[in-house]
């Protein structure tokens, strides 16, 4: 194996290189963020962390679908629609509670198809499309949904809060298969019972009521080393994983697997007490996890395999999200 090519590989990987853009985002908000107290967490978490009052929290998030997915797939825009909003709530605990819609397209077919596949992500996932917007006479086809969701205030489960000594846990729904329009899409949905695909994603709302993970994220575009580059860059820490103990399926390319956006899966962090019962949660709802690494305050990520060892970001340098609080 190549090590230094794949730290390559994943460090310029689209899916990473697409973050990058939050940075300018952010800078441009920086002056109007945290003007009203009840805003708990915001930019470089799955969710925003809002402070209604009283022992719960409102998680609020929004997810837009690729373009060329869109061109691709309406139902699979639909569909994926969902399930992206949903993980992005799940991630930090929470339970899903409803979602919105803003759909552009001129093409009926096209609107069609992808209300569709919004349809059948509301029977899979049990999360209701309340309501949106729709654009009908543009010249190209988008869709972004919002969702909100509600977590105990002393449950969430943040992005920013890994701390050196802690292990890294990488957790993923194997029994997948690769997605018809992207090689970087792992389906573990649209075949499985509505009960079981429900399991999976309330997994963390069970990890995060037990206190297990100190930090966490799903795995999304940037796969699962650009996600937890994500996650130690918020945290102002390092890492180093040994990708051997990564779980995959059979066969599947190392490199194509840790780009893979994943519909099921998660990275989290655990104090090393608690390695065995977070482990032990997610096995129960049929998720594969297992520890792969440690938390370090090098600000690197850092891969190994075997006697080799590469650096993927070294955050004293470059940034993926370029939030700096």
């Amino acid at each position: 194996m190549d090590l230094e090519l794949l730290a390559r590989n994943l460090r310029e990987f689209e899916g990473v290189s697409r973050k990058r853009p939050i940075a300018e985002i952010f800078r441009i908000f920086e002056s109007v963020r945290n003007e009203y107290g009840n805003v708990l967490a915001d930019f470089g978490d799955d969710a925003a962390v809002i402070d209604i009052g009283g022992e719960d929290v409102i998680l609020f998030a929004a997810d837009g679908i690729w373009g060329r997915i869109v061109e691709k797939s309406p139902w699979w825009t639909g569909y994926t629609a969902v399930v992206v909003n949903v993980n992005d709530i799940s991630a930090m605990g929470g339970r899903p509670l409803a979602m919105v819609n803003i759909i552009s397209s001129g093409d009926p077919e096209s609107i069609k198809g992808i209300m569709e596949g919004i349809k059948d992500g509301i029977n899979k996932f049990g999360v209701p499309m309340v309501g949106g917007h729709t654009q009908p006479d543009t010249p190209y086809n988008s869709l972004a949904v919002a969702i909100i969701g509600v977590v105990k205030k002393d449950c969430v489960i943040r992005s920013d809060t890994a701390r050196p000594g802690d292990v890294v846990i990488l957790a993923y729904d194997l029994d997948g298969r690769e997605g018809a329009n992207s090689p970087y899409s792992w389906d573990t949905t649209s075949f499985k019972d509505p009960q079981f695909v429900r399991g999976c994603y309330l997994v963390m709302t069970t990890i995060a009521e037990k206190k297990l993970v100190t930090a966490g994220k799903d795995i999304s575009n940037p796969g699962s080393i650009g996600t937890l580059g994500m996650l130690c860059e918020t945290s102002k820490v390092g890492a180093c994983v040994d990708i051997a103990k990564i779980p995959r399926p059979e066969n599947m390319d190392m490199e194509q697997w840790l780009k893979i956006y994943p519909a099921t899966g998660y990275v989290v962090t655990a104090k090393p007490g608690n390695v065995q019962e977070c482990l032990k949660v997610f096995s129960k709802a049929g998720i594969t996890a297992a520890a792969v690494g440690v938390i370090n305050d090098s600000c690197r990520l850092e891969i190994h395999y075997q006697r080799m060892r590469s650096t993927v970001f070294d955050f004293s340098k470059e940034n993926i999200i370029g939030i700096d609080e």
